[in-house]
């Protein structure tokens, strides 16, 4: 409960805010990238803490998400009715627009054609969302994903675009400012997607372009100064950009108060640990404190095959390394960690589904109550790429801020089944090469995530005058815009042809090379 004089969360952010209702749908989080890409800050709450976050965050404007649902069900999700009495914009997305549809009046029906996937929608009327970004009387390619539709129009709306399967497609109250799209304009496969977004946030809700990493670098400090006082932090690093992000900008608020412990659990990429040491210790002077755990990371993870038991299995040794080392410091009040906002979401996802599994090695909950420090989260409010163009703010190297992502269970869940020290030993080095010839061919900004995998696959082969059993190498990488959707990398056969022969003749205990061509589509959380 917040006391009189005290702030809410929401209440912190002091910038003009867009609220996000969340109904469930897997690419809610690619709607508020849209919007953070405009320069506007926004928030994602499930429906059901909507209505108590509308009054705390006071939002210029609310976009009712997509969501696996029927309205038709008995206890749908619905939106707060004070929503559409408050006099501000509100943009419905597939399940939001019929939720909208039904609760301002309208008539939904189940039963007709489903459409998932691409589709074209012939736009019939002139509407706010399509100024300057559709014409009447022109197609156009979208991304449906519904079996249920409008059917009949509330009071005061118009129709204002068709497809096929959906004859009203897009819906609009121009009086009202309320707008509806079955369609989802907030992914990648929605081509003029983000125009229509930007649109409503910029010209109909009228919001301007003032969350910036310069302004949130001020506020953030400000914010960490407030909360720690006096206090000793102490922030473990893990190798990869959200930590050291995080450290960076503690320290600058907090200075000495901070101590790093850097866990080098024998997971890491190749010569990850020296580059982080060098960094913290001769770059930014921070007092870093470098743990060497492999021994004790591999013996916990000794017969372990199940890729969720070794996520937990890591987590609880950071947890308990950490605590150690806090001891021997002489204790620390707070914890540092690099939480992100998708973190956050998935945390609270009111389907309970994915988050409970994708982010267990993150505390984003809390931490043991047998731990006695608070949490420090400084960058809970941002994005993957938010944080890299913080990191840059802060003067980061880009070399460092603009590596690929490498999430926190490192080689562990790139080495399908028991994970031991001659596996991390012979994948470190295949994916180094890799990621050489990458780069040696200008390509590793152009690739979102590249990374090697060592399968539980072993085939006979003939190197020179001598039969081989050895291990299969897979490469992976992926192009992507969002990180929710990706397409792999159309690689030149030469550079995968080098990166493979090398990988072959300079890595003892690998015979075979193969390049997964997987894409992540609209509607997968999380791959790796």
């Amino acid at each position: 409960m917040v006391k009189s004089g005290e702030m809410t969360a929401h209440e912190k952010i002091l910038h003009e805010k867009i609220l996000i209702v969340d109904f469930g749908s897997q690419v809610t989080q690619l709607i508020a990238r849209r919007v953070r890409e405009e320069g506007i800050y926004c928030e994602i709450v499930p429906y059901q803490s909507a209505s108590k976050a509308f009054a705390e965050l006071n939002p210029k404007a609310v976009i009712l998400s997509g969501g696996p649902a029927s309205v038709l069900d008995a206890n749908a999700p619905s939106a707060p009715q004070e929503i559409f009495t408050a006099g501000i914009p509100v943009l419905g997305i597939c399940y939001g627009e019929q939720t909208m549809a039904k609760q301002l009046g309208g008539h939904v029906e189940g039963g007709h054609h489903r459409e998932f996937g691409r589709a074209e929608i012939t736009v019939t009327g002139d509407c706010a969302l399509f100024d300057g970004v559709w014409e009447k009387g022109q197609r156009y390619p979208v991304w449906m994903s519904h079996g249920d539709r409008v059917t009949i129009l509330p009071e005061g709306f118009s129709v204002v675009a068709t497809s096929e399967n959906a004859p009203i497609a897009v819906i609009a109250d121009e009086k009202r400012r309320f707008y509806a799209a079955q369609f989802h304009p907030e992914v990648v496969h929605t081509p003029h997607g983000a125009a229509l977004i930007r649109n409503f946030v910029r010209n109909i809700a009228g919001c301007h372009a003032d969350w910036t990493m310069k302004a949130f670098r001020e506020e953030a400090i400000a914010r960490i100064r407030a909360q720690v006082c006096k206090g000793r932090v102490i922030c473990g690093l893990s190798g990869g950009v959200d930590s050291a992000v995080a450290a960076v900008l503690i320290h600058e608020a907090i200075g000495d108060q901070l101590t790093c412990v850097f866990v080098d659990h024998g997971l890491l990429r190749m010569a990850e640990a020296e580059k982080v040491v060098s960094l913290f210790k001769d770059h930014y002077n921070i007092p870093l404190v470098h743990v060497d755990a492999e021994e004790l990371f591999l013996k916990e993870l000794a017969g372990i095959s199940d890729p969720e038991q070794k996520r937990k299995t890591i987590g609880r040794l950071f947890i308990d390394v950490f605590d150690a080392e806090a001891k021997k410091i002489g204790g620390a009040d707070f914890l540092a960690q690099g939480t992100l906002y998708p973190d956050v979401i998935e945390s609270v996802s009111f389907t309970g589904g994915p988050s409970v599994t994708i982010k267990s090695h993150h505390n984003v909950g809390g931490l043991p109550e047998r731990m006695k420090m608070q949490l420090v989260e400084p960058l809970r409010e941002l994005f993957k790429d938010e944080v890299r163009a913080l990191g840059r703010e802060l003067g980061l190297p880009d070399a460092f801020v603009g590596r690929h992502p490498f999430p926190g269970p490192g080689l562990a869940i790139r080495i399908p089944g028991e994970v031991t020290k001659e596996k991390c030993d012979i994948l470190r080095l295949a994916d180094a090469i890799y990621l050489e010839e990458i780069r040696r061919a200008g390509l590793y900004d152009t690739i979102w995530q590249a990374f090697a995998v060592l399968l539980p696959v072993r085939t006979v082969g003939v190197m020179g005058d001598g039969r081989t059993y050895d291990s299969v190498c897979a490469l992976r990488a992926v192009t992507s815009v969002d990180g929710m959707t990706a397409d792999f990398y159309p690689f030149d056969m030469n550079i995968l042809g080098r990166a493979a022969s090398r990988i072959i003749n300079e890595v003892r205990g690998i015979n075979r090379v193969v390049y997964d061509v997987t894409s992540k589509p609209p509607g997968t959380i999380e791959w790796e």
